[in-house]
């Protein structure tokens, strides 16, 4: 680590401290109706969206209605994005006249930012026009945000409530997480985007000539267009040369802005936050960063607000910021470490130890090492997956930082809504195990935890490591799995596991050395994100519906404190125990193994 690493993560977390406090106090008051000022200036609004689509908004319902709607909501979003894809050539803003997207690609991306995934397959400067990059994908990343703030209320009313039938009304939660929190956010942060340089129009694209001429290889085609191979069925080049580029243009900041706030990654650009149309300077890659966590660093204050005790919304920061102060540190700290095996290439040792201060392999040169490491232990805590960085160029244990983050559930912050209430799930389980340790019935925030609770919290911790192991073990046994790995060996495994736990954790990004924009793995992938995000939404809302229906019990002398030191380590404890475990041996087959072999110079 650097002088300017240790500068950069404290700057980050004392500003992120000193907003997200004072936000989660205000999601708290918008989602309990009672949001001054914003309340007055958009309550017309609201009350309008009501009457139009015919909700009553005091009307509430039990878990499994809410279930229900959010999965109603959901599909009928996949529906939609599926068929902007599919018609997006009839379709206006469309400058530069791209075709329908692929069934299957569509099939994969309409299931991806539905998710909150926003897994990509393929270049989104040459695949979408502007109508599909607004109307389908930039939408989605509203409602599939708004989705996670609704479930996440709903578990903490199942804590608050006692004797309840209801967790509250799905619609409500989506407007109201809409229009109070994602929409103004979204806004100020564009503004400040385009300030530093990010894009926003509508022009088509631009050719440029260059001061240099660009040479490259070209693919050798036939008379009707189509790539010719050789014998063994590798494409054929031939040179080519060029002195015009293409500048992507369209609406990037404004998707920039909730791609960021609402955790859910992609980009407008295959380069993604790499992309100096998407992040210009170091002050927006820095505002990038602290926005993706900065809804869900507020729904732990939230928590506390809403629960009637401000420590327990501390306890629950203070552990995921342990958990990432330690993960980020050690991104940071690997990618500082030199390639060993370049002094088998005849460079000294002693210089490959530095290597023009780290390993600068795959980063973005405007903004180094450190940066980029920050930015991937914050893009896969969180269930983001923008970047802008190479991970699939990381060194092997600076690259299982990231996949470890994920595999962890995203706990970390996490996603907005899921990251909390993947949290809570952690602490149901802590509670329970210490209440077994001291013979005492399991309680936590004045509700028993009883054994509905657990088989819930089991099914929510469980669904997403069967998806992983399972759908990597598919991809690795057949051969249409085993096509799209172009780096065979540890590293190649690697690339397959951190696609499906990617997918699997709705976190997006890619290690991208996998060729992943096939049937196979748009199916594949598809399936997981669907499984990882509504295989743990219901079961979380189960449990907010049965504690909801619960008495609350009074504190006494035998009462497990629920914030301070021990309860922060036992969570953390738990976390790490319960949600890493499965994955271990998976682990050692892809990045440890890598980084042993990288080390004894094989």
């Amino acid at each position: 680590m650097t002088n300017h690493g240790w500068l950069l993560l404290g700057v980050y977390f004392v500003l992120l401290l000193l907003l997200a406090r004072p936000l989660g106090i205000y999601i708290a008051n918008v989602m309990e109706g009672r949001g001054g000022w914003a309340t007055r200036l958009g309550g017309g609004m609201e009350r309008l969206i009501y009457r139009l689509c015919g909700i009553q908004r005091d009307q509430e319902m039990g878990w499994l209605s809410y279930a229900l709607a959010l999965l109603l909501f959901n599909g009928m979003g996949v529906v939609a994005v599926y068929g902007l894809q599919r018609l997006q050539v009839w379709l206006p803003l469309n400058p530069q006249q791209f075709p329908n997207v692929a069934p299957d690609s569509a099939f994969n991306t309409a299931i991806s930012f539905v998710t909150n995934t926003n897994w990509q397959g393929y270049s989104g400067e040459s695949t979408m026009s502007y109508l599909v990059q607004m109307l389908a994908l930039t939408v989605q990343n509203f409602l599939s945000a708004a989705t996670g703030i609704g479930v996440v209320i709903a578990l903490i009313r199942g804590f608050c409530r006692h004797s309840a039938k209801t967790i509250g009304n799905a619609w409500v939660d989506l407007t109201r997480s809409t229009l109070y929190i994602l929409l103004p956010l979204s806004v100020v942060l564009a503004l400040a985007l385009v300030s530093q340089g990010v894009i926003q129009n509508f022009d088509a694209y631009q050719t440029a000539t260059t001061l240099e001429v660009t040479h490259y290889d070209a693919p050798k085609l036939d008379g009707d267009g189509q790539a010719l191979k050789d014998a063994q069925g590798n494409g054929l080049t031939e040179p080519a040369a060029t002195r015009q580029q293409t500048l992507a243009m369209g609406p990037v900041a404004s998707q920039e802005a909730i791609k960021m706030l609402g955790t859910n990654g992609g980009g407008f650009f295959n380069a993604n936050s790499a992309h100096p149309y998407e992040n210009p300077t170091p002050l927006s890659n820095f505002l990038e960063m602290l926005a993706i966590f900065l809804i869900p660093g507020a729904l732990c204050f939230t928590f506390g607000r809403m629960v009637g005790d401000g420590r327990q919304g501390w306890s629950l920061y203070v552990a995921m910021a342990v958990l990432f102060l330690v993960a980020a540190v050690g991104a940071m700290s690997f990618e500082q470490q030199g390639n060993p095996r370049l002094s088998d290439l005849g460079i000294d040792q002693s210089a490959s130890a530095t290597q023009a201060g780290g390993n600068m392999e795959g980063k973005e040169s405007r903004f180094g090492i450190g940066d980029s490491g920050l930015f991937a232990a914050i893009t896969t805590a969180a269930s983001c997956g923008a970047v802008n960085g190479m991970h699939d160029s990381f060194t092997p244990l600076g690259g299982l930082v990231p996949l470890v983050l994920m595999q962890l559930g995203e706990v970390v912050f996490g996603g907005v809504g899921s990251g909390l209430y993947g949290m809570l799930v952690f602490a149901i389980l802590g509670v329970f195990i210490a209440g077994l340790m001291i013979g005492r019935t399991p309680e936590y925030l004045g509700k028993k935890i009883e054994a509905y609770e657990m088989k819930m919290t089991s099914i929510a911790i469980l669904i997403t490591p069967l998806t992983v192991l399972a759908g990597a073990g598919v991809a690795v046994m057949v051969a249409a799995g085993q096509a799209g790995v172009a780096n065979p060996g540890a590293h190649g495994f690697s690339e397959i596991l951190y696609a499906l736990t990617s997918a699997a954790n709705n976190n997006g990004s890619a290690f991208a050395g996998l060729s992943a924009n096939t049937p196979f793995y748009n199916l594949l992938l598809g399936i997981a994100m669907w499984v990882g995000r509504f295989g743990m939404i219901v079961p979380v809302l189960a449990m907010a519906g049965s504690l909801a229906g619960k008495k609350r019990l009074s504190v006494t002398v035998g009462t497990m404190p629920t914030h301070g030191p021990l309860f922060i380590t036992l969570l953390i404890g738990t976390v790490l125990l319960v949600g890493l475990l499965n994955y271990v041996p998976a682990l050692a087959l892809g990045p440890v193994v890598e980084h042993l072999m990288l080390w004894a110079g094989r």
